[in-house]
């Protein structure tokens, strides 16, 4: 008798396959970033143990991973919601600078004001600036079908622009000559959460908008129309969903939940716009929301370990002398391991005799 394999393509695959997707992630990206740890003349053992754990023996080192998780949280929510309505938003950066220049802006402004009401104003204008800088690729969009992708990765230049002709030109320091905007009113400033660190109110903001998309999008008449969309255009149009509108808000909504990111970053640590205030967080939440499924809680726990693998490459770098870039590559392997488990999961080998 002769064998035969065949690969065969299923619709649904089975729910011990899908639970196993995180943990197939974690474990070809270490595989395949340990040649490069060696490459280095280093332990990978070593370097994983000062990546994963090390961060987390310290209070500082565990604040500091919430600070940096926090951006990753709500750029990875922006991104999650907009892919989640079949919007394929890639401009999450440039709307996140749109909303830190209108903290920066209306931060000057809010002087007089109580701290919560500040703190208040400021969310919602940058929220309005993410939605405002959005605006533009959605309508093009629901109106010409023009591709969503290439106009908000084309806006993200035009913002980085924009933020380069504020910072020197009218916001340059008119004494030092650095470009930076003016520091923000003390009001405006978000309150740490814990003494001696730079955690800040922002890590909660990011938690609550977490809870706020689970909710919506899985307890609310909106969320289920925005799902059906994103599972299938043709077919939500036939059930009397309106695509073009559903999609739109999709896009705008993401855009402000990107927006709140940015103000975040502006209120919360540097207390002015800065030309590196973003270390590519629009273009990391993207992985962040495919690591996590397109969902919140899964969304919460990538932020989480990729906050973790920043914190940790400074470690690494400084202990056993490999790049500190190093904490990038794991990022960019994960998101190469995980798309291609989330491809390979909807096929399956068979092994027969005849």
């Amino acid at each position: 008798m002769s064998r035969w394999i065949t690969v065969e393509k299923r619709e649904t695959p089975p729910l011990g396959t899908r639970l196993l997707i995180p943990l197939l992630a974690l474990g070809g990206t270490f595989l395949l970033t340990s040649g490069l740890i060696l490459w280095g003349h280093a332990n990978p053992l070593r370097a994983y143990y000062y990546f994963l754990i090390a961060p987390l023996s310290s209070r500082f080192s565990l604040f500091e991973v919430l600070v940096s998780a926090t951006p990753l949280i709500l750029t990875g929510a922006s991104v999650t919601f907009a892919f989640s309505g079949g919007y394929y938003n890639i401009g999450a950066e440039g709307q996140l600078y749109a909303g830190a220049i209108a903290a920066a802006g209306v931060g000057l402004l809010v002087g007089g004001l109580p701290v919560p009401l500040a703190i208040l104003v400021l969310l919602v204008s940058g929220f309005l600036a993410g939605m405002a800088w959005a605006w533009l690729p959605a309508w093009l969009k629901v109106r010409w079908a023009v591709d969503e992708v290439v106009t908000t990765l084309l806006l993200n230049s035009v913002m980085a622009y924009i933020v380069s002709a504020l910072l020197n030109g009218p916001w340059r320091d008119p004494e030092s000559g650095w470009p930076q905007s003016p520091e923000i009113a003390a009001s405006a400033h978000l309150p740490k959460l814990a003494a001696r660190s730079r955690l800040n109110l922002g890590f909660l903001i990011a938690v609550l908008t977490l809870i706020v998309l689970w909710y919506v999008l899985n307890h609310t008449a909106f969320g289920l129309k925005l799902r059906a969309v994103g599972l299938g255009k043709s077919a939500a149009r036939f059930a009397g969903i309106p695509v073009e509108r559903t999609m739109f808000a999709a896009a705008l909504i993401s855009g402000g939940i990107a927006g709140i990111a940015g103000v975040c970053e502006v209120a919360g640590i540097q207390y002015h716009l800065i030309d590196a205030l973003s270390a590519g967080y629009g273009y990391t939440g993207i992985i962040i929301a495919t690591l996590g499924g397109l969902n919140a809680w899964g969304v919460g726990a990538a932020a989480l370990f990729f906050g973790l693998i920043d914190t940790g490459a400074q470690t690494v770098s400084r202990v056993l002398g490999v790049p500190v870039y190093l904490g990038e590559v794991t990022q960019a392997t994960m998101l190469l391991v995980t798309l291609a488990v989330l491809l390979l999961q909807h096929y399956r080998i068979r092994i027969g005799r005849r």
